[in-house]
């Protein structure tokens, strides 16, 4: 006859010791402030940074809150955008759809070849409202 093994309670098990290397990353991460990954200029336009993923995804997710409901038209400049995965498509795409259903308009400046190859593999130039230059 086969016999189950007893469970231990958590509160028993012996806890095993934190290696160096996530030990490292907490106490990284416990001291660092979230980067602004979006710069403003004098102009009012938002300046997506280099890189522009899920890393990074809260701090466009909070510049782009901050301007949903301005009343001109938000102008994203894109000329310095490298590289965008899905998170960052995904916040762009509801960005934009948010203000149009307001009835506001949101502006590209620059051109991007890495937002025109994500946004046409994903099919959401249309979507995003990229002119040519920026959508291609």
């Amino acid at each position: 006859m086969k016999t189950r093994k007893q469970k231990i309670p958590a509160s028993k098990r012996a806890r095993r010791p934190a290696t160096k290397r996530s030990a490292q990353r907490a106490k990284a991460a416990a001291g660092k402030a979230p980067r602004r990954r979006v710069k403003v200029r004098d102009d009012g336009s938002l300046t997506l940074a280099a890189e522009c993923t899920v890393a990074e995804a809260e701090s466009l997710k909070s510049e782009l809150a901050r301007r949903l409901d301005e009343a001109g038209p938000v102008t994203l400049d894109v000329s310095a955008l490298q590289r965008i995965d899905t998170a960052g498509l995904q916040l762009l795409a509801a960005f934009v759809r948010d203000r149009r259903t307001a009835g506001r308009v949101v502006q590209w400046r620059g051109s991007a070849d890495a937002l025109a190859g994500a946004a046409g593999l994903l099919g959401l130039t249309d979507m995003l409202e990229l002119p040519r230059e920026v959508g291609r």
